[in-house]
């Protein structure tokens, strides 16, 4: 039985090994195409050519649309900010609790 298992996980652990024997190394030449080969690329890319003429043009999408304001933001009066610099500074609050 242990001869079975170890057969069966050898063959399944050399199953991936053979599968990438199949594709071509670097620096290797594909086969050529054959005429029907090279017909069925054509056809492909002119349906993806068609097909992308389809979708309709849309305008420049916002993704940040909906998180920002439409407005422009407003400027503070000039006066205002003059008599602001002018005053003394808020104190601190004091924040949360000291209670347990």
């Amino acid at each position: 039985m242990r001869i079975f298992c170890a057969a069966a996980i050898l063959a399944l652990l050399s199953g991936p090994a053979f599968a990438q024997a199949a594709m071509p190394r670097y620096g290797e030449v594909a086969n050529p195409k054959s005429p029907q080969e090279i017909e069925a690329e054509k056809a492909a890319d002119q349906a993806y050519k068609k097909s992308l003429g389809n979708i309709p043009d849309q305008g420049p999408v916002d993704p940040w649309g909906s998180a920002r304001s439409t407005d422009a933001p407003k400027s503070a009066p000039k006066a205002a900010s003059k008599s602001a610099a002018k005053t003394a500074p808020a104190k601190p609050t004091k924040t949360g609790s000291t209670v347990n």
